[in-house]
Order: C-alpha cells, then structure tokens, then sequence
C-alpha cells in the first residue's frame, strides 16, 4: 500500500532514537563548535579591523563632511577597546549564519529525508535573509538614525561630538538584530511545515502579528527613534505576509499527495 510504503520510508529516514546522555554529549559538542566558529570569525576580523572601522563610519558621511575627525576616543586605552568592539561585534555578525546552522545540525538527524531537505533549502534561505537584514540595515536604517540623533542635538543647540566606542555599539547592534530579526519568515515556515500552525491561523493573527513586529522593532532597535522602528517593522510585516502564503502552499502541496495517495 503506497501509504504504509511512506510511512516505512518516512521511518527509515530518522536516525535510531538516542539515549539522553548522548543528546546532551551533542549538545555540547554544539556549543563548543559555535564558540569555536565565533572565535575563528574574531581571528580574521582583528587584522581587518582599521578596514571594518572605515566601513563601519561611512554613514557618517551623511550627517558630517568628515566623517573620519567626528568620532572621540577619551582614554589612553580607547584604541584598544575600539579594537575590542569592533572584533567581537564583527566576529559575532560574520559567525551569526554559521552557528544557526550547526544549530540546525543538531535537530538535522531526527528528521525524515524530506525534513532535511526542507531544512537545508530554510538554511539557504536563512543565511540570505539574514544578509539582506544587515544590508538593509546598514544603507538605510543606520543613516536615518544618525541623521535623526544629530538633528535632535542641532535642536537643542548642543554641540554633537560622539565616543568611538558608542558608535560601535550602537551601529554594531543594529546591524546584528536586523539580521537576526530578518529570520522570522524561517521560524514561521517552519512551524508551518511541521503542521505547528496553519495560514488561516496566521491570517486570523494577522492584528496580533502586527502588534508583535512593532514591539519586537521597538525592543530590537537600539535608540528611541520611531523612524528606525518602523523601517525594522515594514519589511518584517512584508515576510509575515510572504511566510503566510509559502506556509499556504506548503498546505496545498500535502492536500494534493494526499488526494493521490503519494
């Protein structure tokens, strides 16, 4: 019978169950890997720092003709903290993808064959979302908010001079949680993949999950400005829309195996 055949074969797919020690004995294996990736990201980040400094102060140039004098350093140690910032921050950016997946790896052998291959086309997809987070970002909400935070000490008559350090971990943060938050559409077609949620149940939220993309853009942005809040916003809400129609597809695709018995 081609369904019992499925199910023999959906069965062959999983990995034998595993007792709880060695779950724990890959979780940790998992870590360390992650840890050993975000290492080796600082490693080729602390030559290119100066490099990654440059880069990083560019959207300056939007709000001062010289964009490398407007930036402070006030300790005879500030270099090295500079150099600091900028390695851990860029080593966390670059390593970010890598780790989701060894992350992915480690739910990987429990599923089915056709779990992994919808696994590893959500890790494609996951890596590219997250690089058009950063992307977005960087030429469009990092500006604005550098715009909007000077144009607010023009207003009060105070004189801008910022620190290096907190520009590092301002633009740093940002860059980093717009990759991060880029990755709501995997989680959402994920749990629809898994018959977690539906896409009628996702329109049915729809209000909600417009309540929720606007707090997780508060919280995840640093800085109060609404502006960059809602550029954050916009674009998630997007992928909400789009993750509720994949999730829709993913519906008809089994209403359609199951029609003719596959």
């Amino acid at each position: 019978m081609p369904q019992e055949e499925q199910n023999i074969e959906s069965d062959a797919g999983r990995d034998k169950p595993k007792p709880f020690l060695q779950h724990l004995e890959e979780l940790r294996w998992t870590i360390l890997w992650s840890l050993v990736v975000l290492v080796a990201a600082m490693l080729v980040c602390l030559p290119l720092a100066p490099v990654i400094f440059k880069w990083l102060c560019a959207p300056l140039s939007k709000i001062t003709a010289h964009p490398e004098m407007f930036l402070r350093s006030l300790e005879i140690t500030g270099a090295f903290s500079i150099v600091l910032q900028l390695v851990v921050w860029s080593g966390l950016i670059l390593s970010a993808p890598v780790i989701l997946f060894l992350i992915g790896g480690f739910v990987y052998p429990g599923l089915t064959d056709q779990e992994r291959s919808m696994v590893r086309v959500a890790g494609v997809f996951a890596f590219f979302l997250f690089i058009l987070g950063v992307g977005l970002g960087y030429f469009l909400t990092l500006p604005i908010a550098l715009k909007i935070f000077f144009g607010i000490h023009g207003w009060l008559g105070i004189q801008a001079e910022w620190t290096a350090p907190s520009y590092i971990d301002f633009s740093m943060q940002l860059l980093l949680l717009f990759g991060l938050a880029f990755e709501l559409p995997v989680v959402i077609m994920a749990l629809g993949y898994f018959k977690i949620i539906s896409s009628s149940w996702l329109r049915s939220y729809r209000r909600h999950a417009i309540v929720v993309i606007l707090v997780l853009a508060m919280v995840l942005t640093p800085g109060p400005d609404v502006i960059s809040q809602i550029v954050m916003a916009i674009p998630m809400y997007i992928l909400y829309e789009l993750s509720v129609w994949v999730v829709w597809l993913f519906e008809g695709r089994r209403l359609r195996s199951a029609g003719s018995g596959i």
